[in-house]
């Protein structure tokens, strides 16, 4: 029995604990289940939580864009009042020379009951297809006048186009910029056409006085060329005149000589010519 006994107790020591180690792996094994499933609800809620913040960044965005549109679209709805009236007068013409001063007045008169207090006037040159691109920004004056009612007042601008833009048109876009006493802001489109920049034409500047001066002295060159050719040529056909005397051998009077002393004469020397025997003849003589 005691064999028996302590048989019993061996086996359930060893069984025992091998028991207890099935029991805990049995038990892992959902824990671990259980812990996976939770790591994937966790990496899926991180995941929407990234897409909400994601989508609310889109909607802040998007409400700046539609903030910054709204402000654009403001910006360009501002119109003129209807109890503002402009008028515009270029003191220097129509024409816009390049490179020099373009003046011109504005008028603004107050129809209504209330007053206005005009800003800025202001100018610029843009693309004469597409008024948005600025080509030439003039800086704006300001003005700061109040305006009452049933009142006018009247400014001056002037700007003066670059040289550079001559002979190209261009569109000019003048605005005058007012507030009404409630402080919304109004602008009057005061001249708004495309126009051409001209070069103007002046009487003698430096380079055409140059040009001048440069061609008065190569035709006075050329001048003086020809005529020193012309009077070296004539010099060279001009011959040299030899005198020959008045007249000829029956022009010399002979008649005081002696007959005896010319026959003398003319037995010396019968080749000699009558000239030289005349003279000789009046060398013995004397």
């Amino acid at each position: 029995m005691f064999n028996l006994g302590s048989k019993l107790l061996l086996v359930f020591l060893l069984a025992f604990p091998c028991g207890l180690i099935s029991i805990g792996h049995a038990s892992a094994e959902p824990d671990s289940s259980e812990d996976i499933a939770e790591d994937a609800d966790a990496a899926v809620d991180e995941e929407e939580d990234d897409e909400e913040v994601l989508v609310e960044e889109d909607q802040m965005q998007t409400s700046e864009g539609d903030e910054d549109e709204t402000d654009e679209a403001a910006d360009k709805l501002v119109t003129s009042h209807p109890d503002a009236e402009t008028t515009i007068l270029f003191t220097t013409g129509e024409e816009f020379p390049a490179n020099e001063i373009v003046r011109f007045l504005v008028g603004f008169s107050n129809k209504g009951s209330q007053d206005f207090t005009v800003q800025s006037l202001e100018a610029s040159f843009r693309y004469p297809q597409d008024f948005q691109f600025y080509i030439q920004n003039f800086t704006a004056l300001p003005l700061n006048t109040v305006v009452q009612p049933q009142a006018q007042a009247s400014f001056e601008y002037s700007f003066i186009p670059a040289q550079p833009m001559a002979g190209r048109p261009f569109g000019l876009v003048i605005l005058l910029n007012y507030l009404d006493p409630e402080g919304n802001g109004f602008q009057t489109a005061i001249y708004n056409q495309t126009v051409t920049i001209i070069e103007k034409e002046e009487g003698l500047d430096g380079e055409t006085m140059f040009m001048y001066v440069f061609l008065v002295g190569l035709v006075a060159l050329m001048v003086f060329a020809m005529y020193q050719v012309l009077e070296s040529r004539t010099k060279k056909r001009i011959s040299v005149k030899i005198e020959k005397g008045t007249g000829g051998i029956n022009d010399v009077d002979i008649s005081w000589i002696p007959q005896e002393t010319l026959n003398v004469m003319n037995k010396a020397s019968p080749k000699t010519s009558p000239r030289k025997r005349t003279k000789r003849a009046a060398g013995t003589d004397q």
